[in-house]
């Protein structure tokens, strides 16, 4: 946040007024001047003004933490209050006496006071302000109270319309809120993703590309579209870019239909081992329309076995070999694998769905120097909407775009593309950098302190966002260590491990990821705890009064470390 410009040592305050609160705007200025560096947003005279203009600036600026407090006046206050409450950051509070501007600190840590000019009288006006200034805020009961007001309103239409829908989007926040996810593949979109994937967008039909469409009334999506496709170039530094595909499984059918036919072979990690089911399972479309070979990790090691993959690509030579994985928590070796391609005479498709995120933010090896093809989510690492996308080189551009539209796609989802947009443009900040490189940072630390109480890590430890526990030696097994986990507050996955003698419905692993958790704020100070928790847990799974102990000290780590709009100002 940005700190304000202050000339002396006293603390900062804004004010700000319309006209019908000029007057005793002047007046708290002169009254507290040396005891606040303030700052007057205006109006400087009592010409008539637009209230709404000066309460929403301060109120802005308080949100934003440039300033910790500001004072709006105008003639009721009523006015003022409202349009700065339109913020959901800002608790602004119309106060009228002394023991309502202590409420308003002490109760509800409101951010924002305002007056009414014509109804207040100055001596009072500088006696509320006074005793706002100078009460502190009480926290305890009121702290839970104080961060609902700061949530994102839900929709009032949604609530008259389908109070059904409503009430479970509720709770799923809820859930999300007050339990720590853990799920590799999942993570918190921004406010602004949301708002965008919400948007008037979802109303159009855009079939085409940009510029080229089969509709009217395109001149918006396509100028978004073509934003998004320009960010994902400059961030991935991609000769050619598809932000259309509506998954990462329809990006990766795209790949295949533009290149190959039916029968064809495809060589991509097992995923018994760690791969997709789009990387040639035999349930899924991969395995069906092609002929599917598998390679996988040394039975040691755990790590993906180089020279197997090459034996087999030789031998075979397959049309497409594909690297990349969903639960393997090793860099991949990318000049490898287009060494291999190459003596195979293979084409070379990275699936980096995972680990997108991590590349965008230079804490992962980019596949893009040496892929024909690489595919990726656009959510889990990346922080976006769901959806998929695909970069290649720029001889398969048109090949691509075919293959999506219209060969497997009609109209794209214009505001999943806005949104897209939008996450493409937040992974060049560096706060998002940093929210990467945390939840590499996290990983390790968490898989180490597992390791140190005993727990059997696959490959010995992570240099990506996951890892997968080995709960061979241990009490409870896959399924119920997701059950228990979950009963706890901590929400992970159970997960097949290589070489498994166990079924995949009660796999003898768990998945654990750490972008949620970090995008929250979370360091290695946190995961050692988180540590403790899930070795608690593991250990005892029947002991339910230590998973209710658990689950309570889970709540108050989330409090602590609160997502979206529940942050309180300091």
């Amino acid at each position: 946040m940005t700190a304000p410009l202050q000339r002396s040592s006293l603390p900062a305050l804004l004010i700000a007024s319309d006209h019908g609160g000029y007057a005793l705007k002047e007046q708290l200025k002169t009254a507290l001047s040396d005891e606040y560096e303030l700052t007057d947003l205006g109006t400087d005279s009592e010409d008539s003004v637009d209230y709404p203009v000066y309460a929403y600036r301060l109120a802005d600026m308080v949100a934003r933490g440039q300033y910790p407090r500001g004072i709006l006046i105008c003639g009721t206050g009523i006015g003022m209050s409202i349009a700065a409450n339109r913020n959901p950051l800002v608790r602004a509070a119309l106060v009228t006496d002394q023991f309502t501007a202590q409420m308003a600190s002490e109760h509800n840590n409101a951010n924002i006071l305002v007056l009414g000019g014509r109804v207040t009288d100055t001596d009072k006006a500088i006696a509320i302000t006074r005793t706002w200034l100078t009460t502190p805020f009480a926290g305890g009961r009121h702290e839970r109270r104080v961060r609902q007001l700061g949530k994102i309103p839900p929709s009032p239409h949604l609530a008259a319309a389908d109070p059904d829908v409503f009430q479970l989007i509720d709770h799923e926040t809820r859930r999300q809120e007050e339990k720590l996810i853990m799920i590799a593949s999942e993570n918190y979109a921004s406010e602004a993703v949301l708002e965008a994937q919400g948007s008037v967008m979802t109303n159009k039909y855009a079939e085409g590309y940009p510029y080229k469409r089969y509709y009217g009334g395109c001149q918006f999506v396509d100028q978004v579209e073509q934003l998004a496709i320009e960010r994902a170039k400059d961030l991935f530094q991609a000769e050619h870019v598809n932000v259309q595909p509506l998954s990462g499984s329809a990006a990766n059918m795209a790949v295949y239909l533009s290149v190959l036919k039916a029968g064809d072979t495809i060589l991509g990690m097992s995923l018994a081992h760690g791969g997709h089911l789009t990387h040639g399972a035999p349930v899924s479309f991969s395995g069906i329309l092609f002929k599917s070979l598998s390679y996988g990790v040394n039975r040691e090691t755990h790590y993906l076995d180089y020279d197997e993959i090459e034996d087999i690509a030789l031998r075979e030579r397959p049309k497409i070999i594909v690297a990349g994985a969903s639960s393997y928590s090793r860099e991949i070796d990318f000049p490898r694998f287009r060494r291999i391609a190459d003596r195979a005479g293979a084409m070379l498709m990275v699936d980096m769905a995972h680990i997108a995120g991590l590349v965008a933010a230079g804490v992962h090896p980019s596949p893009v120097p040496y892929a024909d093809f690489v595919t990726t989510t656009t959510h889990k690492t990346m922080r976006g909407p769901r959806g998929g996308m695909i970069l290649c080189r720029q001889e398969y551009a048109s090949r691509i775009d075919k293959a999506i539209f219209p060969g497997i796609q009609g109209g794209p989802l214009m505001h999943v593309i806005a949104a897209k947009a939008v996450a493409f443009q937040e992974a060049m900040s560096e706060d998002f950098k940093e929210i990467q490189r945390r939840t590499v940072s996290n990983a390790r630390c968490l898989a180490q302190e597992l390791q140190r109480r005993d727990f059997s890590i696959i490959s010995g430890g992570t240099d990506n966002h996951l890892f997968l526990i080995d709960l061979t030696s241990q009490p409870v097994k896959g399924k119920r260590a997701e059950e228990i986990l979950d009963e706890a507050g901590i929400t992970a996955n159970k997960n097949g491990i290589p070489f498994d003698q166990r079924p995949p419905t009660d796999p003898s692993g768990i998945r654990l990821g750490t972008p949620m958790i970090s995008t929250r704020g979370m360091g290695e100070k946190e995961m050692k705890v988180i540590a403790g928790f899930i070795a608690a847990v593991l250990r005892d799974p029947e002991n339910a009064v230590k998973i209710r102990e658990i689950r309570e000290k889970v709540r108050e780590l989330c409090n602590r470390f609160p997502i979206y709009r529940e942050r309180l100002s300091s």
